[in-house]
C-alpha cells in the first residue's frame, strides 16, 4: 500500500526577512519532508539550522555548511542515509550542491533530495546532468523512489526544466493544486521552483499552498511549493 508524503520546497533567502514567519509557514503545512535552499551557512549555521528545526518540530536529515542546502524531517520520517555532493565549479559563480537524505516513512522508503541551481544557463543545465547522475546512483543505491525538489532559476520549458521533466513528473503540471507562481513571494510572476518525482511515485497534488495570516510576504522571497505524494512500499 501506499505511503502519503507531504513535501515543502522552500528558499528562506537565509532567515534575513522573519524567521519565526518561515516556521509558520512551514508548520501551517505540515511537511513529512522539508527541502530547504538558502539555509544560513556563515557564522553561527549550525545553531541557526537547529533552531529552525526545533521551531518547525522536525530534524536535520541533510545538508552541510557548503551551498546552503537542507533536508528537514518530522518525527514520522526517520533517516537511514544521507548524501552530500559538490557540483562542478565556475569561476565567479556560487559554489552549487546536492543534498540528498533516504527516509523510510511507514513501510515506504524514499530518497528526499534538495538542489538550487545558477542562474547562468549553461552551469544549470550541466548540473542538472550530474544532479541527475548522482540521483540515478543513490536510486539503485538505496532501492528507492527519488523526489528532487529545489530552487530550478529557471521556468517551465527552459532547457533545464525540459530536462528534469525528462526524468521526473513536473509536480504542478502532473496534478495542479494550488497556485503555480513561486517568485517573488511579494509580487508572484515567476514558476522557478519545483518538485519533482519518479514516475512511481503518485503525485496527488501540487502547488503554492494557502497562506491566510500573510506569512509568505513575512517570511522570504519565494513562496513554497508543497506537494502531497503516495510513495509505493516494497510491495506495491
Amino acid at each position: 500500500m501506499a505511503t502519503p508524503v507531504r513535501v515543502l520546497s522552500y528558499n528562506i533567502r537565509s532567515l534575513r526577512d522573519d524567521p519565526d514567519a518561515v516556521a509558520r509557514v512551514v508548520r501551517a503545512d505540515g511537511p513529512d519532508v522539508l527541502c530547504l535552499q538558502e539555509v544560513p551557512r556563515f557564522w553561527g549555521w549550525r545553531a541557526q539550522r537547529r533552531r529552525l528545526a526545533r521551531a518547525c518540530g522536525m530534524d536535520v536529515a541533510a545538508g552541510r555548511r557548503a551551498c546552503g542546502l537542507a533536508v528537514l524531517a518530522a518525527p514520522r520520517a526517520r533517516r537511514v542515509h544521507r548524501e552530500f555532493h559538490l557540483l562542478t565549479p565556475d569561476k565567479d559563480l556560487h559554489r552549487r550542491a546536492l543534498a540528498i537524505a533516504v527516509l523510510e516513512i511507514g513501510p515506504a522508503r524514499l530518497v528526499a533530495a534538495s538542489t538550487h541551481l545558477d542562474l547562468a544557463d549553461g552551469p544549470r543545465l550541466r548540473h542538472v546532468r550530474e544532479v541527475l547522475a548522482h540521483l540515478d546512483r543513490a536510486r539503485d543505491r538505496y532501492g528507492a523512489p527519488v523526489v528532487l525538489a529545489g530552487d530550478i532559476n529557471e521556468e517551465p520549458g527552459g532547457p533545464s526544466w525540459t530536462l528534469l521533466t525528462e526524468h521526473f513528473q513536473d509536480g504542478h503540471a502532473t496534478a495542479p493544486a494550488g497556485e503555480a507562481l513561486t517568485f517573488s513571494a511579494r509580487d508572484p510572476r515567476r514558476r522557478i521552483d519545483g518538485v519533482f518525482a519518479d514516475p512511481g511515485v503518485e503525485v496527488a497534488g501540487c502547488g503554492v499552498p494557502p497562506d491566510e495570516p500573510g506569512d509568505h510576504v513575512r517570511a522570504t522571497d519565494h513562496r513554497p511549493l508543497r506537494a502531497d505524494l503516495r510513495v509505493p512500499g516494497p510491495e506495491d
